[in-house]
Parts: C-alpha cells; sequence; structure tokens
C-alpha cells in the first residue's frame, strides 16, 4: 500500500537511543578528556574494581582489541593502575585510581541529569516497568 507506514523495529529503536545517549555522553566527559567509552569502562570499574581485561571488555561491550588501547589510555592519564592477580600471578588486574573517583563524582550529576532527560516523560512507575524490560531483553539475549 501506497502511502501506508510500519513502525520501526525495536532493534532500530533501541540503536537509536543508544547513538543519541553515547553522542550526548560523549560531550558530557569530554571535557573531563575521555569519551563514553573510557567512561563507561570506568563505571564498570566503579562497580568492580580489579577485573581482568578481558572481563572489562565483555562488560564494558568492546572488543578485547579495543579493550587493550583504552587500557592503555586510561593508564597513561592515570585513571586506572593495573595490578597482578594474587590467585594468578599471570593475570593482570585493572584497578580504578583516586583521579579516576574524582572524575567520576565530577560528572555524575550531568550523567545523572542526561538519564533524568531520557525519561522525564516517563512515570516512576514507567520508569521502572523500562528499567525491568530492558534488564529482560538483555538477559534474553546473553
Amino acid at each position: 500500500m501506497v502511502g501506508t507506514k510500519t513502525r520501526p523495529s525495536l532493534l532500530y529503536m533501541v540503536k537509536q537511543v543508544e547513538l543519541v545517549v553515547r553522542s550526548h555522553l560523549d560531550e558530557l566527559v569530554k571535557p573531563a578528556g575521555i569519551t563514553a567509552l573510557q567512561y563507561t569502562a570506568l563505571t564498570v570499574l566503579e562497580r568492580h574494581d580489579g577485573l581482568s581485561a578481558a572481563q572489562l571488555a565483555r562488560d564494558s561491550f568492546v572488543t578485547a582489541q579495543s579493550m587493550a588501547d583504552l587500557v592503555r589510555s586510561l593508564e597513561t592519564r592515570g585513571l586506572i593502575r593495573r595490578e597482578r592477580n594474587p590467585r594468578n600471578r599471570r593475570e593482570l588486574l585493572i584497578l580504578l585510581t583516586d583521579a579516576a573517583r574524582e572524575l567520576l563524582a565530577q560528572v555524575a550529576g550531568p550523567v545523572r541529569e542526561l538519564e533524568e532527560r531520557m525519561v522525564r516523560e516517563l512515570t516512576a512507575h514507567q520508569q521502572e516497568q523500562f528499567r525491568q524490560a530492558l534488564g529482560k531483553a538483555w538477559h534474553a539475549l546473553s
């Protein structure tokens, strides 16, 4: 039928949200001298400090090669440090530095405001449902 519009797929809509969030996040963290991907890795470490590079890559949604470059950059900036795993001396664990914790504290407010802006037209109940739905969608594909 001419003129009939179909709704965009949910996959397309999720990608649209991801891209616009990443664009805004890049702008928010740029003054701190980091990228959205670096910010994501730092927040993963903030929740689970002392991860291997492989685990950090998985939890940050990047490849191992991308994580290697990202870790080098963050280490050069003094935002992370690497230590030998006492249980497996061949493995290096990645840990946040105090400088990284300060940086995350500086951008916490603007990042929270971005998230609030994203869901401001949803009621508190809808926001919770949205969070649960995203979690279920992620688990279904993991």
